[in-house]
């Protein structure tokens, strides 16, 4: 059995769940869904990063102790995680032992191999994104990320020798075109590679300092930076070190999926971790683009963030999943509105895919008593007939194609293709006048390539759509419809003209 990987980042938990969480959340339960129903062996993880200095500080705010704090948000992304209808495998918490016991082998691993030493730091220190930076680039004073002020920190840490692996990464990733996607981030890193030298990483905190934290091995004074310790997660999750089962099974055949603005970490620190630990790197990494506001990227700082479940409450899970994945390509930046999501709607769900449904289980029942005719091999369709029934021949073939390269806009333009030909079929038939002359075979022929549609859309749908796929095929159960409402009543826009 082929066998399938692919996580999610793990999300910090000193706030809620936001689009952006649920962006890449549903991309991956998309594809893991597809897979799944293609036959093969899938593993989807998610989970939270518990530790660092944000976390403490979130939790000394609120008066709690740093594990009562993430005991308390993690319900919250569980939550949302259902109302979306995400299928995860496995939700990690760095929190939980088995990763504690993981990042304490790794480390020891590392350090035993002469990857680690000690040595004193003094730099710039930014507490919200838990990054050092140099004077140029913090300039004025501020984290050129968040934009927040920084602090100088001096102190004693262990380092990880990033700049000894520079050279093999940048190989590595020009000999694997495909090992960072889409081409455009991939040409970025190798950019950053090219044109500096990697400075050898931070890879603890001083107890003292931040007790948040695993602690290291080989130095109970030390905790771990908290990017350090959540990257080991995705291996951690597949029971490294202590049982490799699920390790072979699945590792390095992985598909790591992350916004653009931990690109960094994932494909520069990452992978060297990786390769300085003797284990194979990831398959294939995918940096999506971000989700604004108008011209402003979404974030809790901004104060502009879209909660999924208001989006949710409103619409429908669907309608919120096919909406993220419909309207911009994957990989780029997209810009979230209200009036987009109507339009979008309006558009492909009620006029389109809702039409189609609601108008063939009317004229089943309507014209052959509710029932729902097989295609005779004997009998010719007509030229559009024909094309639909070899456009459904090619479905699924041409689905998993442009999937396998998260083109999930190239996904469903292809079922709307065969929905939007099947919706001319009937103006082009008009099986009213069938009716009205008679020609009983010639209608069953054409609502049994209507019905042929409906079930290979709803089946090709159902990774995107599980609960409307769901009820498409709950209304044609055996040999007769069963006629629901409408899937999406159109949304009337008030006219504020």
């Amino acid at each position: 059995m082929k066998t399938f990987y692919v996580t999610t980042p793990i999300y910090y938990v000193n706030g809620l769940p936001h689009i952006g969480h649920s962006y890449t959340t549903i991309a991956a339960d998309v594809l893991s869904r597809h897979k799944r129903q293609r036959g093969w062996d899938v593993y989807f993880l998610t989970g939270t990063d518990e530790h660092g200095q944000k976390v403490l500080r979130a939790a000394q705010e609120a008066g709690k102790t740093p594990q009562e704090f993430v005991d308390g948000i993690i319900p919250r992304f569980k939550e949302t995680w259902k109302k979306l209808d995400i299928s995860y495998d496995d939700f990690i918490r760095t929190t939980e032992a088995r990763h504690i016991k993981a990042v304490g082998y790794f480390l020891q691993l590392l350090y035993d191999k002469g990857e680690l030493t000690l040595g004193d730091y003094e730099g710039l220190y930014c507490v919200p994104c838990e990054v050092f930076w140099t004077e140029k680039q913090a300039e004025g004073g501020l984290c050129p990320d968040c934009k927040r002020p920084i602090e100088r920190i001096k102190e004693s840490n262990y380092f990880f020798k990033l700049s000894h692996h520079q050279a093999w990464l940048l190989q590595y990733i020009k000999d694997n075109p495909d090992f960072i996607q889409p081409e455009s981030r991939r040409n970025e890193v190798l950019s950053f590679l090219e044109e500096n030298a990697l400075t050898d990483l931070c890879v603890s905190r001083p107890r003292s300092r931040l007790s948040w934290g695993i602690p290291l091995p080989f130095s109970p004074d030390h905790v771990t930076y908290v990017w350090f310790d959540a990257l080991i997660n995705y291996i951690s999750a597949l029971g490294y070190p202590a049982d490799l089962k699920k390790f072979d099974a699945f590792w390095p055949s992985v598909l790591h999926l992350m916004g653009k603005d931990i690109l960094r970490q994932h494909a520069v620190i990452w992978p060297i971790m990786l390769h300085a630990a003797g284990l194979p790197v990831p398959h294939r990494i995918f940096a999506h683009g971000w989700w604004q506001v108008g011209e402003e990227k979404m974030s809790k700082s901004r104060g502009n963030v879209v909660n999924p479940l208001d989006i949710i409450d409103e619409f429908g899970i669907d309608v919120y999943r096919y909406f993220l994945l419909r309207d911009v390509p994957f990989g780029l930046d997209g810009v979230f509105s209200r009036e987009a999501l109507i339009k979008r709607f309006n558009g492909d769900l009620a006029n389109d895919l809702g039409n189609l449904v609601y108008r063939t289980l009317t004229m089943s029942e309507k014209y052959i008593d509710g029932r729902i005719p097989v295609l005779r091999k004997d009998r010719a369709v007509s030229a559009l007939g024909s094309s639909i029934l070899a456009k459904l021949e090619k479905l699924s073939v041409s689905v998993d194609m442009v999937l396998d390269k998260l083109d999930f806009i190239a996904a469903l333009q292809f079922v709307w293709d065969v929905i939007g030909d099947a919706n001319k079929f009937v103006e082009e038939t008009k099986p009213w006048n069938l009716k009205k002359e008679g020609k009983t075979e010639e209608l069953e022929d054409f609502l049994s390539v209507m019905f042929l549609v409906l079930r290979q859309a709803a089946a090709e749908l159902a990774p995107f759509m599980p609960q409307t796929s769901a009820k498409i095929l709950s209304q044609l159960k055996g040999d007769r419809v069963a006629k629901g409402e409408p899937l999406f009543p159109r949304i009337i826009v008030e006219d504020k003209g």
